[in-house]
């Protein structure tokens, strides 16, 4: 374990968009350093050592585990369906594991994580991103406080834009194996705001589509699922990754017995409604700009706050915003949804 004044190091394993995204802001952070670059891509070394000059790079997971340098975190941001395994490898190897969303593609290989996390004594921190924006933190502290009373109803819309752009051919997205589905890999940490703010669903009932994907994905592009919530209240989940040409919104709305409230805009960044009794709604920080992947964009990007807190924890200066268990019953939220496909 570090103590409080040494640089936590990184291995970042699986460098694409977001690994990429990863390394540079540990190579940033005055409290990190980046130990390695692992990637199954050869062709990708020469342009990492010109970005990163000086850390050493490794074609797998199993090279660097027995020949790479010394590290602290082994962050995982490798396809969907390799995240439970390599996260295993790093915490029996005595690494603390940061994984990407989704945490896993089953709720048996999360539940491996979290019993090897158990055994090795390792921490596991899930990459929950939506739970750093300010609206999202001010709606956790909103229903935690009572101001909204009763939950009536919860609605969650999740629309946007991954065509032929986004799902290339031979690429691991879109596949079942690997990429899981929609949900696991579009729009988990939605699903993860519903389970943080409201607790547990049940009574879930859910139809899916494929319109415009039958070409692109092993899997649906759209899916209308309604359920109950365990506190009481239902709600709906209505997602498409079909929407022509760019992302149109996500949004979430609720009607409660002291009021109503929407948080929407393209990546669910701003408070459009709010009206409760006796509540004036603060003046909130600025949401992150979305992560922007070229032609295509994502979640407002707030991976800064999750490499502090890994940063924070390790060196033992606080705890993990988004715990292995809650990480572990998204998955879990997912598969019981999933398995009325």
């Amino acid at each position: 374990m570090n103590n409080s004044t040494s640089e936590v190091r990184f291995a970042i394993c699986g460098v694409g968009h977001i690994g990429r995204r990863h390394a540079a802001l540990v190579a940033r952070h005055p409290g990190a350093t980046l130990a390695a670059l692992i990637d199954v891509r050869p062709e990708l070394q020469a342009e990492l050592a010109a970005e990163f000059p000086g850390t050493p790079f490794f074609t797998s997971l199993e090279e660097f585990l027995a020949h790479g340098p010394a590290a602290d975190v082994l962050t995982v941001a490798t396809p969907n369906g390799l995240h439970a395994p390599q996260a295993v490898a790093g915490l029996r190897h005595g690494l603390h594991v940061v994984i990407e969303k989704p945490m896993a593609l089953t709720r048996a290989d999360a539940q491996l994580i979290v019993d090897t996390a158990a055994q090795t004594g390792q921490r596991v921190f899930c990459v929950m991103q939506n739970r750093y924006s300010p609206p999202a933190a001010w709606l956790k502290q909103v229903v935690a406080e009572g101001h909204l009373g009763q939950i009536y109803l919860v609605q969650l819309n999740c629309f946007w834009n991954r065509d032929a752009r986004y799902y290339r051919p031979g690429g691991w997205k879109g596949t079942q194996a690997l990429d899981g589905g929609t949900l696991f890999t579009q729009f988990s940490h939605f699903v993860d705001l519903l389970y943080w703010v409201f607790g547990d669903i049940t009574n879930i009932s859910a139809r899916f589509r494929d319109f415009s994907h039958a070409g692109l994905t092993e899997f649906e592009d759209s899916g209308l699922v309604t359920f109950d919530l365990v506190r009481g209240g239902s709600g709906t989940l209505s997602y498409s990754t079909a929407v022509w040409d760019r992302n149109l919104e996500s949004s979430l709305t609720v009607v409660a017995e002291r009021g109503s409230l929407r948080i929407a805009g393209q990546y669910m960044d701003k408070v459009e409604y709010c009206h409760l009794q006796g509540y004036t709604l603060p003046d909130l920080p600025p949401t992150n700009a979305a992560n922007n992947y070229g032609a295509f964009q994502g979640s407002a990007a707030n991976h800064v706050q999750v490499i502090e807190n890994v940063v924070d924890t390790v060196q033992q200066r606080s705890s993990a915003t988004t715990n292995v268990l809650e990480g572990l019953k998204v998955v879990e939220i997912i598969e019981r949804i999933y398995a009325l496909r």
